[in-house]
């Protein structure tokens, strides 16, 4: 088994990106393996690691199809309706409040 390189932060050959840096240029890795590693050394827990994958090697990512969006689109519409008040929130609702804002900043009835 190949050891995979890992470079110091900022200081990785060109060549080689993140996953979100792909994915900025268009690309996607394409079923490529992690090329090298990325740490950035933390004092208290441990490293943070990225991955990095060959640019030469990612292929473009796949058009969005009309199903694919029209999913989408339902998804992102449900996450908008308050399970409290079943209105449309006009934006996704926060799991961490679990209903629209107003239904949260209200106190309950006696």
């Amino acid at each position: 088994m190949a050891a995979i390189p890992v470079y110091r932060w900022r200081l990785a050959p060109d060549g080689y990106a993140t996953f979100r840096q792909l994915r900025t240029r268009g690309l996607r890795p394409g079923g490529q393996d992690v090329a090298a590693v990325l740490e950035r050394p933390r004092r208290r827990r441990g490293p943070l690691v990225a991955y990095l994958y060959r640019v030469d090697r990612a292929k473009p990512v796949r058009p969005m199809t009309p199903a694919k969006r029209a999913a989408l689109a339902k998804a992102n519409a449900a996450q908008q309706v308050c399970p409290n008040c079943r209105r449309d929130a006009g934006y996704r609702i926060p799991r961490s409040l679990g209903m629209c804002v107003p239904c949260h900043d209200t106190p309950p009835a006696p």
